[in-house]
């Protein structure tokens, strides 16, 4: 029986885990090559991957616009990100701004020798046709993170949000544990 208790504490964790891992902002430095629009179909089973239809437009619609951000890390290997406004849903990041971005990044395009740091959440799978949304395009001084001085290379929002979840999760444990054994131990140590 203990087997089962930390097999299940065990999934819950990596399940957790693979949740934040999703949806914290992640970086990359980049060179954009360009952007490009698709028309795609949301009616598969991937659909949870991508957000809903952008402000303004019509939630009904099965296809839609996709714009597609095109890049190449520094070890050569090519990057793509859909750049999609996230609105007020999920994950809260609440982009609204994802036109402009996308000039942004057409403009990234033109040089040639410029890094950027993209922003973005999610995950890229060729197998599953998801990509991870950009939510932020800036100029880096180079392909490195050596380039950064150190405060800019630890994530700072993810660190904050992590201690947060752990600090709610330690307390809620705590109580529980307390309330346990305050009002439903007490009940069977008398038998």
């Amino acid at each position: 029986m203990a087997y089962v208790k930390w097999i299940f504490r065990i999934v819950v964790f990596l399940l957790a885990a693979a949740f934040l891992h999703y949806t914290l902002p992640q970086r990359d430095i980049v060179r954009v090559n360009g952007t490009e629009i698709l028309r795609q179909d949301f009616s598969g089973w991937n659909r949870i991957f991508y957000a809903q239809a952008d402000a303004g437009n019509d939630n009904t619609v099965v296809n839609r616009d996709l714009r597609l951000i095109n890049t190449q890390l520094a070890s050569g290997r090519s990057y793509v990100y859909r750049n999609e406004d996230t609105g007020f849903g999920w994950p809260p990041y609440f982009k609204l701004d994802s036109s402009n971005l996308q000039s942004d990044a057409q403009a990234a395009a033109r040089e040639d020798e410029q890094w950027y740091v993209v922003r973005h959440y999610g995950w890229r799978s060729e197998f599953l046709s998801i990509y991870p949304n950009a939510i932020s395009l800036r100029p880096a001084p180079g392909p490195n993170w050596s380039d950064f001085s150190l405060w800019q290379r630890i994530p700072v929002m993810n660190i904050t949000i992590i201690l947060f979840l752990f600090a709610v999760y330690w307390g809620v444990a705590v109580r529980l544990r307390r309330f346990r054994e305050r009002r439903i131990d007490p009940l069977f140590d008398g038998e």
